[in-house]
């Protein structure tokens, strides 16, 4: 199983370019990580890809446009 920091997952949304629903975003990053992959991130860990987006959303990692969401590098944290 990958263990994949929840970091990747914004640089991910970042590079798409393209707002996201939350079952998008769990579907890209299922295609993209693969289904075995779970995630972590400062605080959490062995999170699935919809346990990842419901977390990232509580954490304000989104911002909210009229045709879903996206992401901005200022909300990836550098540590």
């Amino acid at each position: 199983m990958k263990q994949i920091h929840g970091h990747e997952v914004l640089q991910m949304m970042l590079s798409s370019g393209k707002p996201y629903t939350r079952e998008s975003l769990v579907a890209d990053i299922l295609r993209h990580f693969g289904s075995d992959a779970r995630f972590y991130t400062c605080s959490a860990d062995q999170m699935t890809a919809a346990e990842l987006v419901a977390f990232l959303e509580r954490k304000g990692k989104f911002h909210h446009t009229a045709t879903g969401f996206q992401t901005a590098p200022e909300k990836i944290c550098n540590h």
